[in-house]
């Protein structure tokens, strides 16, 4: 990697649910939650700041990942403050940094 200051940086996001039994039992509201939490995500990739999301399919570690792409990681707490699902108290976010290995 060069010293370029404009390089992006890529950062992972694991996404835990309160509960560890929560896809399984959520209840209509948190249902409804979980479908903002994924338009929104959706918009962010539509937008290029992520690279990828979805839930990991762990049963002894449920969780989500986010991968973000940005050019400055002070993005990235508005980006995890402002997520449906964080707001609403049901879901709480693991902030990791990667180097990420992309296609040339």
């Amino acid at each position: 990697m060069s010293g370029n200051t404009s390089e992006k940086k890529h950062l992972l996001l694991k996404i835990i649910a309160t509960r560890t039994t929560f896809s399984q039992d959520m209840t209509e509201e948190e249902r409804s939650i979980m479908g903002q939490h994924v338009s929104y995500w959706t918009d962010k990739l539509n937008q290029g700041i992520v690279v990828v999301f979805g839930p990991v399919l762990n049963p002894n570690d449920p969780h989500g990942i986010v991968i973000v792409e940005v050019e400055n990681t002070e993005q990235v707490p508005t980006l995890i403050a402002d997520d449906p699902g964080v707001i609403a108290g049901i879901l709480k976010t693991e902030v990791y940094p990667m180097k990420a290995v992309l296609p040339k």
